[in-house]
């Protein structure tokens, strides 16, 4: 029976880390797109000018949803960055800002009852988008969670798991040179 590896394949290792980014990325930008789309909208009496179309876009009625997105992008730079418990710690803060945008997206939600002439299905399309903002945050928070050992990270690839710190005393290392069975003494082999 062939030995297990305790480590995962370059290819299985990296796939952890880019469900989290995926995740992250498409939930931020989800996030922002609503944050543009009608949130309300109504028919105003102005006056002179008579009955106008009053609206009010996610930013303004849901004020958390463009701080939200820009937390979410900055998860991307933490999940690449870190490993471990900070990655877990991440996570969960990343879970937190999943569930705040879902929250944002349902509060006020209403699928009919809209006047004649009311861009109802950009605002209950904003709401929906909102709240698949927030779970893909949140999916790429848990996923932090789940993988945070596993994972790569930024500038694991040069990270030698087995060398040996530099000595800076001589005389221990040319002990230890003796130790190994070899003659520091010797000159170098120039056929090498």
């Amino acid at each position: 029976m062939p030995p297990v590896s305790e480590q995962p394949a370059p290819a299985a290792a990296r796939r952890p880390l880019w469900t989290i980014l995926l995740a992250l990325l498409l939930g931020a930008l989800a996030l922002w797109g609503a944050s543009r789309m009608v949130w309300f909208a109504e028919f105003r009496d102005e006056g002179l000018r008579g009955t106008v179309l009053y609206t009010e876009n996610g930013e303004q009625r849901a004020t958390a949803l463009v701080p939200l997105a820009i937390l979410a992008l900055a998860g991307v730079a933490g999940a690449v960055a870190t490993g471990g418990w900070a990655r877990r710690v991440l996570g969960i803060v990343l879970v937190a800002a999943g569930a705040a945008g879902v929250w944002s997206g349902l509060d006020g939600i209403r699928f009919g009852g809209f006047a004649a002439g009311l861009p109802g299905t950009q605002i209950v399309l904003g709401h929906l988008l909102a709240v698949l903002g927030g779970i893909l945050v949140a999916l790429g928070g848990l996923a932090a969670i789940r993988w945070a050992g596993t994972a790569r990270r930024l500038g694991s690839r040069y990270a030698a798991p087995g060398a040996r710190p530099a000595r800076r005393d001589p005389d221990t290392e040319l002990w230890e040179a003796l130790s190994e069975g070899s003659d520091p003494t010797d000159p170098p082999d120039p056929r090498r």
